[in-house]
């Protein structure tokens, strides 16, 4: 499992006074509000930053972080990606999981026998949708409903599932 989990992208800079524009990566931009500190990974090293403020604009934050007060200072951590600790993560409900944990997970059909693995999480407006690359190559579009995922085990790396009549071709 990740120890940090990303949260948002640093777009461009925002204003004079040191101020970013955030693309979230989170589900729930306003998550930035409780936040107290975020990871900022250059490349060459990761660097908590305090924040010290935030506000929205359309679909971004914008966020202001202790210590960088000029323009030319937050330029420098443009396109940089934010992370927080796991303990910083939003907590998850029953049957939720951090999509970071789930790609890569081992895919198991009822009786057992692996499948492939999930490759990716499509994130749609009535539910997600899992895509899994078989073991032959082929590529299964599973959705992410209580029918098709039996059973998840992010410790363990693996995921249980029923394909439903039509899903995969033969």
């Amino acid at each position: 499992m990740e120890e940090r989990l990303q949260v948002g992208v640093i777009a461009s800079t925002h204003g004079v006074h040191g101020e970013v524009k955030v693309f979230p990566t989170t589900d729930d931009v306003r998550r930035f509000k409780k936040l107290k500190e975020v990871i900022l990974d250059t490349g060459k090293e990761n660097r908590i930053l305090e924040i010290e403020s935030v506000k929205f604009f359309k679909q971004f934050a914008i966020l202001k972080f202790r210590g960088i007060d000029t323009m030319d200072e937050a330029e420098k951590y443009r396109r940089k990606s934010l992370y927080v600790t796991r303990e910083n993560a939003v907590r998850l409900q029953k049957d939720e999981y951090f999509i970071a944990d789930l790609i890569g997970v081992k895919v198991l059909d009822e009786q057992e026998q692996e499948l492939g693995t999930l490759e990716d999480v499509i994130e749609t407006g009535a539910n997600d949708v899992y895509q899994i690359r078989l073991k032959d190559g082929r590529q299964l579009l599973l959705p992410a409903i209580k029918e098709c995922v039996l059973d998840v085990d992010v410790e363990a790396g693996r995921m249980k599932i029923h394909i439903l009549d039509g899903l995969l071709e033969d």
